[in-house]
């Protein structure tokens, strides 16, 4: 059966109930039969109110088991990196033994110098955190105000800038890290920095080719012909379009950068001794694998579920804000 009413009044009637979406007067006003009325009032009342994106979003994030077994995960670890140095002893505190395997006194037992690898693996999961969100900010801020500044310019702008990121891609990621990191050193400081100026680019390409196709539209076009400083465009109606999928870059970029400064730590050209890096503890366990296996196992272990973490959070946000999908 099919019922003509002006768009108006169905939108009106959305959030009311059942009951009261279509009044006596409504009906007669509409010449609508008894039975009308309950078919229109039914398929009202089955639209539901309206929701949010952020809302929608979350809803079928939280439908996704994995993404929300993702998040739990980074839940926790953050909650190890925040209460975690408080319960457990000093990552450089030395007993009279070592290579002492898990007991009740020292859960995950004692490394080659008689450190608590329990304590050690909290602090180099604090750590990994802290390297993987300032590097990720960093390198966000940077992907966004090149990408912003080449798809919102075009031409010449957009060449040079692209042509660059081109040059870029084109190097082996470990060779670009470990030039970088000769020149400025190692540490802390310098594998935020390395992993900061060398993760920006896939950033950059996603933020242009949103500017690309944001920026032909009518209300750009609009806004742009009734004068509109360009800075506003940019950040009121451009940005707000192409920031879904730097979100997902963003969590996935975090576990990613966990894992590059595993691997660089690892290489011993990232994070130095005695700073409690996972992956420095996976290479001073090497020399003892045949003998206390879990000096490698457990660091192992830590950094397959940091970047698991986030890289299963990183899946549930692109499908949660594909609205394709929805």
């Amino acid at each position: 059966m099919t019922i003509d009413r002006p768009t108006g009044d169905v939108g009106i009637a959305r959030d009311a109930p059942a009951d009261e979406i279509v009044s006596p007067a409504e009906a007669a006003a509409l010449e609508l039969t008894s039975e009308e009325v309950v078919s229109l009032d039914a398929s009202l009342h089955d639209v539901g109110p309206s929701r949010s994106l952020a809302s929608d979003a979350w809803r079928r994030f939280r439908r996704n088991r994995l993404a929300m077994a993702g998040l739990f995960i980074v839940i926790f670890l953050m909650v190890v990196a925040i209460v975690g140095p408080f319960l457990v002893q000093s990552p450089t505190e030395q007993e009279a033994y070592n290579l002492e395997p898990p007991t009740n006194q020292h859960w995950l037992g004692l490394d080659e110098l008689g450190r608590d690898v329990l304590a050690r693996i909290v602090h180099g999961i604090r750590l990994s955190l802290f390297i993987g969100f300032v590097a990720t900010a960093v390198e966000t801020l940077i992907g966004i105000l090149v990408g912003a500044l080449a798809g919102w310019f075009g031409k010449f702008v957009d060449t040079v800038l692209m042509r660059f990121v081109d040059i870029v891609l084109g190097i082996p990621y470990l060779v670009l890290a470990l030039a970088l990191i000769s020149v400025i050193g190692r540490g802390v400081t310098a594998v935020i920095i390395t992993l900061a100026a060398t993760a920006w680019l896939q950033t950059a390409r996603t933020v242009r080719a949103g500017f690309l196709q944001v920026r032909e539209l009518e209300y750009v076009e609009a806004a742009k012909a009734v004068g509109v400083p360009s800075r506003r465009i940019v950040w009121r109606h451009i940005l707000p379009n192409v920031f879904q999928p730097v979100v997902v870059l963003v969590a996935v970029g975090i576990g990613s950068a966990i894992l590059a400064e595993a691997a660089l730590s690892f290489l011993g050209v990232g994070v130095q001794a005695p700073e409690p890096s996972l992956g420095v503890m996976i290479d001073d366990a090497r020399a003892y694998f045949t003998e206390t296996p879990t000096l490698l196992i457990f660091p192992g272990l830590a950094i397959i579920l940091t970047v698991l973490g986030f890289l299963l959070v990183g899946d549930g946000l692109r499908d949660a804000l594909d609205v394709k999908d929805a």
